[in-house]
């Protein structure tokens, strides 16, 4: 699979031609092939703002913790979250990464549903209480089980996997 890259042209090094143009495009097999410098707010615990479309058709905008595995983005939701019939009515999310100590280094990345897994799959359900306790340490810390669960629903998780369709980047982390 080839992931299309478009890095932005930026100020961070003083104005230039064509800013905020695309500077150039190139193409990468998967997520661990980016730039360290955007890859870095994969890595990092930087919480992502997803736009889905609403049962209105407005974009909905949202932060949410996200992992990645390959070419994928993992959205880990609890299933009676309104995103979750979101995303089935229209499967394809954005991600947008900024950089905590400098909004103007950021990445975005269009996705497309591949599929989805409950908790309570006989067989996949595992995978995803592990990955909600993986990413639970990466934004926390804590390496125990995820412990926001809401026990008035009887919360269980749903597991999205989306395909990466497109790729921006944007600037460089502050020195």
């Amino acid at each position: 699979m080839s992931i299309k890259v478009a890095n932005i042209k930026d100020v961070s090094q003083g104005v230039q031609p064509g800013q905020f143009t695309v500077g150039d495009r190139h193409d990468v097999g998967h997520l661990g092939e980016l730039d360290p410098t955007y890859r870095q707010l994969l890595d990092r615990p930087v919480t992502a703002t997803v736009a889905v479309l609403g049962s209105d058709g407005l974009p909905n905008l949202t932060p949410v913790w996200f992992d990645y595995e390959g070419e994928l983005v993992l959205l880990n939701l609890a299933h009676h979250r309104k995103k979750v019939d979101w995303l089935r009515a229209t499967p394809h999310a954005t991600f947008l990464l900024m950089n905590p100590d400098d909004p103007y280094h950021w990445l975005s990345i269009k996705t497309t549903v591949r599929r989805e897994i409950a908790e309570d799959d006989p067989t996949e359900g595992k995978r995803v209480t592990d990955q909600l306790n993986k990413i639970w340490l990466k934004y926390t810390g804590d390496d125990g089980e995820y412990g926001l669960r809401d026990a008035s629903v009887n919360e269980s998780r749903i597991l999205f996997e989306l395909t990466v369709d497109k790729i921006a980047t944007f600037g460089v982390p502050p020195r």
